[in-house]
């Protein structure tokens, strides 16, 4: 325990590996300022430097080995803290909770292997808020307390500097919020030091952050000088260099007030900032643990070795893009660029991975019949569902006979007729010969699914499209529903005979905005501009480049026994949007595709979609957690999904999403926040204009933009055991290819098979460092829930019990066929 009356001095240097600077200068910073800071732990006794991000030491380690030796000899002679453990300094409100799990385990995984050090506080100084359910993956990773800068005081009040934060599932750690901030300027840390002492006298102890600069830095020689004078000047309180754990050692966990909600906000723009990044990573995520999935799946069946090196490469290309400066869209046009050439990166090596299992796991498959086209769908989820499902494929020869066309008949492996209708295909060749059916069917759990397609002959039929003169009603097995032909919104959503939407559901609305991409003085974004009308039928026309002067901006493009496809042109001023609307024939759900070309400034679009229920609640997803949303104006964010709860409790609206995050809701309206046009790192600066006012600026997500959700109404009880695994597969969707089986092999195992709703495998991949498949599961509606899992390689099923928001990863050994637990970082739980 630390002597009372003492200040703690943290020195760290902020470095940014990107922001407005490209990897290769955060490279060359890190470096200079490792390089300093190492000689001054040498030549100032007692002084101690800290500092976290896993991949700036491993910069360190391939550009200068001889320093990065003198770094480990630092931190055996306890000179040099490693503090934090993360892998960087992520976002920590947009990454999914697995995601944020992965920061942890590859940046404490490092640290320990290379420093032999494990760091018990956790440090996020830069970070633009830090979501509710950190508190349990901290927890469960070995951290007790957690340091960071963000929201300040102005911004959000806390109960005190140094709190008890509370998770969603009752963990709990000590918390401290530095009030003023992370660094200094060069020659002024003492000043720093005799202000915070002048401000604090009736503290017994307190932590203080110092180093120079915003672009590296860290200690200088000048100030760790007048440190060392003002330490020995100082009788009346203890000031010395010291480490962040060494701080929260001196708290008493008793003395603490709880806090139970998220950290948040501030920078509520950047929810929204940079789009095609969001997009991007919300795919590159959703691909990463896919592809582990089904690796997994084929390894533990001894179809395919498992690729680690592979597979750690295009994790690591995940976590840089989470970045607190690159997922929410802060940093520069050329580091967006870059940013989005590393996703790619990762998405090209997790293709190659994901085929190659895919091809493996048709071991057993049978050979293709005389004139059948085998579609194969992949289930990656460890449940049965049904869903409505797509796939092209190309007979070898197009259809030469005009007085026929070919139409796909499909069965199940079973020989059953499987409902299905032929759609436009992605091509636009006028000929009878590539093509695209869509189909409903139920798919068994984490194995490949076979349906036979063949072909037969028809006679060509009327053209399917066809414009809506008049009111558009829809109905299926579940719901029923009215468009407005006049303005192109649904003005009804119904199911068992109550309303869930207003009239002019799913209209764009314009925003008013500014160029800055954080909205730093701002907390919300609500004042109405204006919004998308429908074309009339002389735009539509110019929009559509059919070739003729008139064209109907409301049209139905696909009808068949699945789902009816109707199609709406939208114009506002400089920007269009073409918005699809897919009605399924049996379900309550509705698929919205909009396609925004979007060429505004400093304005923002939000799909608004008003409820029918007064006094309604908003819920949403948030990383490894539920959260019940404020009526207020504020802009929050949100994971996957986002719906509306009636006063009753008894009915909900909810809405999936492929890629977004921002979104308000009021007086039982969700908005939710498609685009900002925003400049590039326009920072507010003493009141000057955010941009240059003599020149042409670029603006942000300017171009084309596609969005997908899926709406679904229904009960409470059912919508709520069904949205978090319903979000799962639309992200993570099934992977569907026609190909042609050798007829080799015998068919595999299944991977792992859950039974009991809603409980959810959030992750199947092999441990870091045994031979363990490791499964972690997580219970998302906050009740207790038990779960049978079986997995059939080992010829075993455990009944496992879940409480409320818990995150459970186990561990099977494939030798011995034994089950454990495990903590975040794959160490086994204590008995």
């Amino acid at each position: 325990m630390e002597e009372t009356n003492s200040l703690l001095l943290v020195c760290n240097a902020h470095l940014d590996p990107v922001w407005l600077w490209e990897w290769e200068e955060g490279c060359a910073q890190a470096l200079a300022t490792f390089r300093t800071a190492a000689e001054l732990c040498q030549e100032f006794d007692g002084f101690v430097f800290n500092h976290n991000e896993a991949l700036l030491y491993k910069w360190i380690e391939i550009y200068d080995k001889d320093l990065f030796q003198k770094i480990k000899f630092l931190v055996k002679k306890k000179k040099w803290h490693i503090m934090g453990g993360w892998y960087l300094q992520p976002d920590c409100n947009l990454p999914s909770g697995e995601s944020l799990v992965r920061q942890i385990l590859v940046g404490n995984q490092y640290f320990r292997n290379t420093f032999n050090v494990q760091p018990h506080t956790a440090v996020n100084l830069d970070p633009f808020g830090h979501t509710r359910g950190l508190v349990q993956i901290l927890k469960k990773s070995g951290y007790d307390s957690y340091l960071f800068c963000r929201p300040d005081p102005e911004t959000m009040d806390l109960p005190n500097d140094d709190f008890l934060w509370i998770g969603y599932d009752g963990s709990q750690i000590k918390a401290h919020r530095t009030p003023y901030h992370y660094n200094s300027k060069k020659g002024k840390a003492a000043q720093r030091i005799k202000e915070w002492l002048k401000q604090n006298q009736s503290k017994k102890w307190g932590l203080l952050l110092w180093g120079v600069g915003n672009h590296g830095g860290g200690p200088s020689r000048e100030d760790l000088a007048q440190i060392k004078k003002l330490s020995k000047d100082s009788f009346q309180r203890t000031i010395k260099h010291s480490t962040p754990e060494d701080y929260f050692e001196q708290i008493k966990e008793e003395n603490l007030l709880r806090y139970e909600k998220d950290l948040n906000p501030w920078a509520v723009g950047c929810y929204t900032s940079m789009s095609r990044i969001k997009q991007k990573h919300r795919k590159l995520e959703n691909q990463y643990y896919l592809t582990e999935t089904m690796v997994s799946h084929a390894h533990i069946n001894g179809l395919m070795s498992y690729p680690r090196e592979q597979l750690a490469e295009a994790l690591e290309d995940l976590l840089f893009c989470e970045f607190h400066d690159i997922l929410p869209g802060s940093c520069t046009a050329e580091v967006e660029e870059s940013s989005l050439q590393r996703m790619g990166h990762g998405l090209e090596i997790l293709s190659r991975l994901k085929n190659r299992a895919f091809f493996a796991l048709l071991s057993g498959q049978r050979k293709a019949a005389p004139n059948e086209f085998p579609i194969i769908v992949y289930n990656p989820h460890p449940f049965p569902f049904e869903d409505i499902f797509w796939c092209e494929f190309q007979p070898e020869e197009p259809n030469q006979d005009p007085s026929e066309y070919w139409i796909p008949e499909l069965r199940d492996n079973q020989g059953r007729l499987v409902p299905c209708q032929l759609e436009k295909e992605s091509s636009n060749i006028s000929n009878d010969h590539r093509k695209k059916i869509c189909f409903r069917a139920r798919l068994s759990p984490q194995e490949t699914n076979r349906f036979h397609c063949t072909l037969k002959t028809e006679k060509p039929t009327q053209n399917r499209v066809r414009p809506i003169k008049s009111e558009f009603k829809f109905k299926s097995e579940k719901a029923e529903g009215i468009l407005n032909s006049q303005t192109g919104l649904i003005d009804r959503f119904r199911f068992s005979g109550i309303d869930f939407l207003k009239p002019g559901s799913f209209s764009l609305k314009i925003m008013a905005d500014d160029p800055d991409p954080w909205g730093m003085k701002v907390e919300s974004f609500r004042q109405c501009i204006g919004e998308f009308a429908l074309m009339s039928q002389e735009q539509s026309a110019v929009f559509s480049a059919t070739g003729s002067s008139r064209f109907p901006p409301l049209r139905i493009i696909e009808q068949g026994p699945i789902r009816t496809v109707v199609e709406a042109l939208f114009q506002y001023h400089h920007s269009s949007a073409c918005v699809r609307y897919k009605f399924s024939q049996k379900e309550s759900a509705l698929e919205l595709e909009i396609k925004l070309f979007w060429n505004e400034k400093d304005k923002m679009v939000k799909l608004s979609i008003p409820s029918a229920f007064k006094n309604s609640t908003c819920l949403g997803q948030v990383p490894y957690g539920l959260e019940t949303f404020s009526h207020s104006e504020r802009e929050h964010a949100v994971q996957k999904w986002a719906g509306i709860l009636s006063e009753d409790k008894q009915h909900l609206l909810t809405v999936i999403n492929n890629g977004l995050h921002g979104f308000d809701f009021k007086s039982g309206e969700l908005r939710l926040s498609l685009l900002r046009s925003p400049a590039y790192a326009a920072h507010p600066v003493n009141g000057m204009p955010l941009v240059p006012q003599d020149r042409f600026e670029d603006r942000m997500d300017q171009g084309k933009h596609t969005f997908r959700f899926w709406i679904n109404i229904g009960t409470a009880e059912q919508r709520l055991s069904s949205i978090s695994r319903e979000s799962t597969i639309k992200n993570q969707a099934p992977f569907i290819l026609c190909c042609f089986p050798p007829g080799k092999g015998t068919l595999p195992n299944q991977g792992v098979v859950l039974e009991g709703d809603p409980v959810e495998l959030k992750s199947m991949k092999m441990a870091e460092e045994e031979n363990w498949m490791i499964l972690r599961l997580f219970e998302p509606t906050g009740e207790q829930k038990s779960v049978k899992l079986t997995v059939p390689v080992i010829k075993k099923h455990f009944q496992l019990s879940l409480s409320p928001f818990e995150i459970k990863t186990i561990a099977i050994d494939l030798c011995s066929k034994q089950l454990f637990f495990t903590n975040l970082l794959e160490q086994k739980n204590d008995p």
